[in-house]
């Protein structure tokens, strides 16, 4: 019930922003306007005794996020994919967020398991470890299968999280709505589409089985895919609360000493880190939407290994198309024609002016050419990008805000790897090959028999449906102009050189 009753969870998440100093840097960064700072401080800063102290060694809205609990910490995460709402400074932050809950008994896991395989834990797993990672919704345990002996990782749901989950989703919802109402300003950034947001992600990391189909997808289009391993879901082994896969083995990316010391090739590793993720998102739309380094491992044998796949992003291969138009005309410095893409693709409204539109890219792309391409910032790109969008009234698209702040954390990967990495030049190749194999001649052949194909399928039906249809649409009278697509794909721009900017500085110079 999203009611008053929800006001305490309110008070009390107030108390704890408050008492850990997370209320100003919040409303800073989401420039908050004054009603919304007044009724903050009316929930916080009275009640503050009432607050979490928090850990006072992390940064104030880190430490606010973990004292309150799992599903502020989840929450926190998916905003850190979530620049344009929070910041980018603030989505930087949180992009750090890690999980620092305690570990549920293994007790309680056993039962879980046990509950949702409905066999009991000895006569599923050989070997079945204290848990060695602990998570805000679920906890993996190393264990070893009985009858093959092939070593495991066991996920575990926390017992009781989904009504946790639901009990604060409910809060957030009600908080939503109470600032759209307190600031009509606000609802640009959409915070009740952001919880909404929020809710489908949470949803779906709360069915394993739906992470498990993820880690199978990925697989499958990551085949052939050099250099990487994906550990694979064992199905018979998982569940709705439970999901098996194989064990990742090998060192955590996030420790370049250990890496170093094993003798990897840490620029080698950084710039395939960089090519897997473009070739993932250009080639297969669907790509992990959550890779800093605690999602990544190194094999002995140098191999990247991909898991934890709660949260992917998927691009439709029409706007994957319409990224190559536009990436063309950014390596052109044909602003005009990357603005007339925009337009013509619905994603900027037909109202705004497209030579000032062709001068606000311009000031995007100019500073790439002139600047040493390993020097370019992605973040700061990204933080001039959502002026622009602010200012020509486009919408933002999950997924396509999604592919930005992978891109970004993807960046800092590589960068911790190798801090003198060229971003263009290591993603050439990828680019180019997406452009050879997607525009063209051969590419429009391929669109055309396929568009045959369907119309073969069809053409049984046609004839009837013609005779029934035309008296119709003859007696019909014409159609309004179909609807602009206002709402198509905000932030595009920041796709754009995300995936592609890759090719500019190396590809001209």
């Amino acid at each position: 019930m999203r009611g008053p009753h929800n006001i305490w969870r309110l008070v009390r998440t107030g108390a704890t922003f408050e008492r850990t100093g997370a209320m100003k840097v919040a409303l800073d960064a989401a420039e908050a306007p004054a009603r919304i700072r007044v009724a903050a401080r009316i929930l916080g800063w009275p009640f503050a005794w009432l607050g979490y102290k928090g850990d006072p060694a992390l940064p104030p809205v880190t430490r606010a996020i973990t004292a309150l609990g799992p599903a502020y910490i989840k929450f926190g995460q998916i905003l850190s994919t979530r620049p344009d709402v929070v910041g980018p400074d603030l989505a930087d932050q949180l992009s750090m967020l890690q999980d620092r809950l305690p570990p549920f008994p293994q007790d309680q896991a056993r039962r879980v398991i046990e509950a949702d395989l409905g066999r009991p834990v000895d006569a599923l797993f050989s070997e079945f470890g204290d848990p060695v990672a602990a998570a805000s919704i679920a906890q993996v345990h190393r264990a070893r299968r009985i009858d093959n002996g092939a070593e495991i990782a066991v996920k575990v749901l926390r017992p009781g999280i989904e009504s946790a989950f639901r009990r604060d989703i409910d809060a957030f919802h009600f908080a939503a709505g109470m600032i759209e109402r307190l600031s009509p300003a606000t609802r640009r950034l959409r915070p009740r589409d952001v919880v909404a947001h929020f809710e489908s992600v949470v949803t779906g990391e709360l069915d394993l089985r739906l992470e498990a189909a993820s880690a199978s997808e990925f697989a499958e289009n990551t085949a052939g895919d050099a250099g990487m391993q994906v550990p694979k879901p064992h199905w018979h082994l998982s569940a709705r609360r439970v999901l098996t896969t194989d064990w990742a083995e090998g060192i955590a990316m996030g420790d370049v000493a250990a890496l170093r010391a094993a003798g990897h090739d840490l620029p080698a590793i950084g710039a395939r880190v960089l090519q897997l993720f473009l070739r993932h998102a250009l080639r297969d739309g669907y790509f992990h939407a959550d890779m800093h380094q605690g999602n990544l491992k190194v094999t002995r044998d140098g191999d990247i290994v991909i898991y934890d796949f709660g949260i992917m992003g998927e691009i439709d291969e029409y706007t994957r198309r319409v990224y190559a138009e536009i990436l063309m005309g950014f390596i052109r410095r044909d602003y005009e024609r990357v603005a007339r893409v925009h337009f013509e693709a619905g994603y900027v409204p037909r109202d705004r002016d497209i030579k000032e539109f062709a001068r606000a890219l311009r000031a995007v792309g100019e500073p790439i050419f002139g600047a040493d391409a390993s020097q370019i910032s992605m973040a700061n790109l990204l933080a001039y990008l959502f002026e622009v969008t602010e200012r020509f009234g486009m919408a933002t698209r999950t997924e396509l805000i999604l592919l930005q702040r992978t891109m970004v954390v993807v960046e800092g990967v590589a960068r911790s790897l190798d801090p003198q990495i060229n971003m263009w030049q290591v993603a050439r190749p990828v680019v180019e090959s997406y452009i050879r194999a997607n525009l063209g001649p051969r590419a429009a052949a391929r669109d055309l028999g396929r568009a045959v194909q369907v119309l073969g399928r069809f053409a049984p039906l046609l004839p009837e449906f013609l005779e029934r249809r035309m008296p119709e649409l003859l007696r019909e009278k014409p159609l309004p102009p179909p609807p602009r697509r206002g709402l198509a794909m905000g932030m595009v721009l920041g796709g754009v050189l995300a995936l592609a900017g890759a090719a500019l500085g190396a590809w001209l110079g």
